[in-house]
């Protein structure tokens, strides 16, 4: 999805019920906190340093997946790896 505005991607995935894993710490997060503010369906959105070793956030994924219920991370903003 490179390439497409923030608002378009966050919109794409409240429509189909999809959280968004970025590592767009600069815009992501005011277009998230902009669609709460609005009071707009969001599914949830995790940042992702890309600096971070792939091993533990791909743990994390995994534990978020198994062990959430849907709903969950509705209109959340969180950060991985989980702390």
């Amino acid at each position: 999805m490179q390439g497409i505005p923030d608002p378009e991607i966050l919109q794409f995935a409240a429509e189909t019920n999809r959280i968004v894993l970025t590592h767009d710490f600069d815009t992501m997060p005011k277009f998230a906190y902009e669609r709460l503010a609005e009071e707009l369906p969001m599914p949830g959105l995790f940042l992702v340093s890309q600096y971070e070793p792939i091993g533990p956030v791909m743990e994390d994924i995994l534990l978020l997946a198994v062990g959430s219920v849907g709903g969950e991370w509705n209109n959340r903003v969180g950060y991985l790896p989980l702390r």
